[in-house]
Protein backbone atom coordinates (compact mmCIF):
# COMPACT_ATOMS: atom_id res chain seq x y z
CA UNK A 1 0.00 0.00 0.00
CA UNK A 2 1.30 3.46 -0.89
CA UNK A 3 1.92 6.08 1.74
CA UNK A 4 -1.05 8.31 2.50
CA UNK A 5 0.54 11.45 1.04
CA UNK A 6 1.36 9.61 -2.20
CA UNK A 7 -2.14 8.15 -2.39
CA UNK A 8 -3.68 11.57 -1.73
CA UNK A 9 -1.47 13.12 -4.41
CA UNK A 10 -2.32 10.27 -6.80
CA UNK A 11 -6.04 10.75 -6.19
CA UNK A 12 -5.74 14.51 -6.76
CA UNK A 13 -3.79 13.88 -10.00
CA UNK A 14 -6.41 11.37 -11.22
CA UNK A 15 -9.21 13.86 -10.52
CA UNK A 16 -7.31 16.57 -12.40
CA UNK A 17 -6.68 14.20 -15.34
CA UNK A 18 -10.42 13.59 -15.63
CA UNK A 19 -10.71 17.30 -16.46
CA UNK A 20 -14.13 17.51 -14.88
CA UNK A 21 -14.34 20.43 -12.44
CA UNK A 22 -11.29 19.15 -10.56
CA UNK A 23 -11.36 21.76 -7.78
CA UNK A 24 -15.02 21.03 -6.97
CA UNK A 25 -14.64 17.25 -7.16
CA UNK A 26 -11.39 17.16 -5.15
CA UNK A 27 -12.79 19.37 -2.38
CA UNK A 28 -15.89 17.19 -2.00
CA UNK A 29 -13.86 13.95 -1.92
CA UNK A 30 -11.20 15.30 0.43
CA UNK A 31 -13.86 16.61 2.83
CA UNK A 32 -15.54 13.19 2.90
CA UNK A 33 -12.25 11.32 3.43
CA UNK A 34 -11.10 13.72 6.13
CA UNK A 35 -7.78 12.74 7.64
CA UNK A 36 -8.30 9.01 7.24
CA UNK A 37 -5.62 7.19 5.18
CA UNK A 38 -6.74 5.87 1.81
CA UNK A 39 -6.19 2.27 0.77
CA UNK A 40 -7.43 2.53 -2.81
CA UNK A 41 -9.35 4.81 -5.16
CA UNK A 42 -10.94 4.89 -8.61
CA UNK A 43 -11.87 7.95 -10.67
CA UNK A 44 -14.31 7.39 -13.53
CA UNK A 45 -15.39 10.22 -15.83
CA UNK A 46 -18.21 9.43 -18.25
CA UNK A 47 -19.85 11.39 -21.06
CA UNK A 48 -23.45 10.63 -22.00
CA UNK A 49 -25.68 11.94 -24.76
CA UNK A 50 -29.18 13.05 -23.73
CA UNK A 51 -31.31 14.03 -26.74
CA UNK A 52 -29.54 17.17 -28.02
CA UNK A 53 -27.24 17.61 -25.02
CA UNK A 54 -23.89 16.21 -24.05
CA UNK A 55 -23.61 15.58 -20.31
CA UNK A 56 -20.60 14.63 -18.30
CA UNK A 57 -20.36 13.17 -14.85
CA UNK A 58 -17.62 11.80 -12.68
CA UNK A 59 -17.71 9.16 -9.98
CA UNK A 60 -14.90 8.87 -7.44
CA UNK A 61 -14.67 5.79 -5.21
CA UNK A 62 -12.35 5.81 -2.20
CA UNK A 63 -11.57 2.99 0.20
CA UNK A 64 -10.22 3.80 3.64
CA UNK A 65 -9.52 1.47 6.53
CA UNK A 66 -13.09 1.80 7.83
CA UNK A 67 -15.21 3.29 5.05
CA UNK A 68 -16.19 3.15 1.39
CA UNK A 69 -16.78 6.66 0.02
CA UNK A 70 -18.72 7.43 -3.15
CA UNK A 71 -18.64 10.89 -4.70
CA UNK A 72 -20.69 11.71 -7.77
CA UNK A 73 -20.75 15.01 -9.67
CA UNK A 74 -23.15 15.88 -12.50
CA UNK A 75 -23.38 19.00 -14.62
CA UNK A 76 -26.69 20.54 -15.59
CA UNK A 77 -27.53 22.98 -18.35
CA UNK A 78 -29.16 26.31 -17.62
CA UNK A 79 -32.90 25.93 -17.16
CA UNK A 80 -35.89 27.77 -15.72
CA UNK A 81 -34.52 27.37 -12.17
CA UNK A 82 -30.99 28.55 -12.98
CA UNK A 83 -29.96 31.04 -15.69
CA UNK A 84 -26.44 29.55 -15.75
CA UNK A 85 -25.16 25.98 -16.03
CA UNK A 86 -24.43 24.35 -12.68
CA UNK A 87 -23.01 21.19 -11.15
CA UNK A 88 -24.26 19.04 -8.31
CA UNK A 89 -21.84 16.98 -6.26
CA UNK A 90 -22.73 14.51 -3.53
CA UNK A 91 -20.76 12.17 -1.32
CA UNK A 92 -21.81 9.13 0.67
CA UNK A 93 -19.74 7.43 3.33
CA UNK A 94 -20.52 3.78 4.03
CA UNK A 95 -19.04 1.72 6.88
CA UNK A 96 -17.27 -1.32 5.45
CA UNK A 97 -19.38 -3.65 7.57
CA UNK A 98 -22.52 -2.42 5.75
CA UNK A 99 -21.33 -3.54 2.33
CA UNK A 100 -23.27 -6.67 1.51
CA UNK A 101 -21.91 -7.45 -1.94
CA UNK A 102 -19.10 -6.64 -4.34
CA UNK A 103 -19.74 -8.02 -7.81
CA UNK A 104 -17.14 -7.78 -10.56
CA UNK A 105 -18.13 -8.86 -14.06
CA UNK A 106 -15.32 -9.24 -16.60
CA UNK A 107 -15.75 -9.23 -20.37
CA UNK A 108 -12.91 -10.84 -22.29
CA UNK A 109 -12.44 -11.22 -26.03
CA UNK A 110 -11.58 -14.65 -27.42
CA UNK A 111 -11.97 -16.52 -24.13
CA UNK A 112 -10.48 -19.67 -25.63
CA UNK A 113 -7.16 -17.79 -25.93
CA UNK A 114 -7.34 -16.11 -22.53
CA UNK A 115 -4.11 -16.01 -20.52
CA UNK A 116 -4.13 -15.21 -16.78
CA UNK A 117 -3.26 -11.59 -16.14
CA UNK A 118 -4.69 -10.31 -19.43
CA UNK A 119 -6.67 -7.12 -18.94
CA UNK A 120 -10.38 -7.66 -19.69
CA UNK A 121 -12.04 -5.66 -22.46
CA UNK A 122 -14.39 -4.21 -19.86
CA UNK A 123 -15.46 -4.64 -16.26
CA UNK A 124 -18.66 -3.83 -14.42
CA UNK A 125 -18.29 -3.22 -10.69
CA UNK A 126 -21.53 -3.45 -8.69
CA UNK A 127 -21.52 -2.67 -4.99
CA UNK A 128 -24.47 -3.13 -2.65
CA UNK A 129 -24.93 -1.81 0.87
CA UNK A 130 -28.70 -1.65 1.20
CA UNK A 131 -29.27 2.04 0.54
CA UNK A 132 -31.12 1.51 -2.75
CA UNK A 133 -33.22 -1.47 -3.76
CA UNK A 134 -35.16 -1.93 -6.95
CA UNK A 135 -38.40 -3.87 -6.88
CA UNK A 136 -39.69 -5.33 -10.14
CA UNK A 137 -43.33 -6.40 -9.94
CA UNK A 138 -45.57 -8.11 -12.46
CA UNK A 139 -49.02 -9.64 -12.26
CA UNK A 140 -48.94 -13.22 -11.02
CA UNK A 141 -50.58 -15.87 -13.15
CA UNK A 142 -51.50 -19.50 -12.86
CA UNK A 143 -51.00 -22.29 -15.39
CA UNK A 144 -54.55 -22.08 -16.77
CA UNK A 145 -54.52 -19.87 -19.92
CA UNK A 146 -58.29 -19.23 -19.55
CA UNK A 147 -58.14 -18.15 -15.90
CA UNK A 148 -59.28 -14.58 -15.27
CA UNK A 149 -58.78 -14.57 -11.49
CA UNK A 150 -56.63 -11.97 -9.78
CA UNK A 151 -53.57 -13.81 -8.46
CA UNK A 152 -51.90 -10.71 -7.02
CA UNK A 153 -48.35 -9.81 -7.93
CA UNK A 154 -44.98 -11.50 -8.03
CA UNK A 155 -41.60 -9.87 -8.26
CA UNK A 156 -38.07 -9.57 -7.14
CA UNK A 157 -36.02 -7.12 -5.09
CA UNK A 158 -32.51 -6.28 -6.22
CA UNK A 159 -29.87 -4.28 -4.36
CA UNK A 160 -28.74 -1.63 -6.81
CA UNK A 161 -26.65 0.90 -4.92
CA UNK A 162 -23.82 1.43 -7.40
CA UNK A 163 -22.92 -0.04 -10.75
CA UNK A 164 -19.93 1.27 -12.66
CA UNK A 165 -18.89 0.12 -16.15
CA UNK A 166 -15.30 0.69 -17.27
CA UNK A 167 -14.14 -0.31 -20.75
CA UNK A 168 -10.80 -0.40 -22.48
CA UNK A 169 -12.28 1.28 -25.58
CA UNK A 170 -13.92 4.13 -23.67
CA UNK A 171 -11.68 4.60 -20.64
CA UNK A 172 -8.36 2.98 -21.52
CA UNK A 173 -6.62 -0.15 -20.30
CA UNK A 174 -5.09 1.62 -17.28
CA UNK A 175 -8.54 2.60 -15.95
CA UNK A 176 -9.72 -1.00 -16.37
CA UNK A 177 -6.69 -2.17 -14.36
CA UNK A 178 -7.45 0.45 -11.68
CA UNK A 179 -11.05 -0.77 -11.49
CA UNK A 180 -9.81 -4.34 -11.04
CA UNK A 181 -7.39 -3.25 -8.30
CA UNK A 182 -10.10 -1.23 -6.53
CA UNK A 183 -12.56 -4.14 -6.69
CA UNK A 184 -9.97 -6.50 -5.21
CA UNK A 185 -9.07 -4.05 -2.43
CA UNK A 186 -12.75 -3.51 -1.59
CA UNK A 187 -13.48 -7.26 -1.59
CA UNK A 188 -10.54 -7.88 0.73
CA UNK A 189 -11.57 -5.00 3.01
CA UNK A 190 -15.15 -6.23 3.31
CA UNK A 191 -13.90 -9.73 4.13
CA UNK A 192 -11.75 -8.21 6.89
CA UNK A 193 -14.65 -6.16 8.27
CA UNK A 194 -16.80 -9.23 8.92
CA UNK A 195 -14.41 -10.68 11.48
Amino acid sequence: MAKTSTTTQGLRAAIERSGYYPALVAEAVEAAVGGEPMRSYLVHQETTFDQNEVRRHVTVLVLTGTRFIVSHTDEQAADSTSPTPYATTSTESVKLGRISSVVLSRVVANPEKYKPGTTPREVVLTIGWGAVSRIDLEPAACGDPNCEADHGYTGSSTADDLSLRVSEAGDGAETVRQALAFAQALSEATADSTR
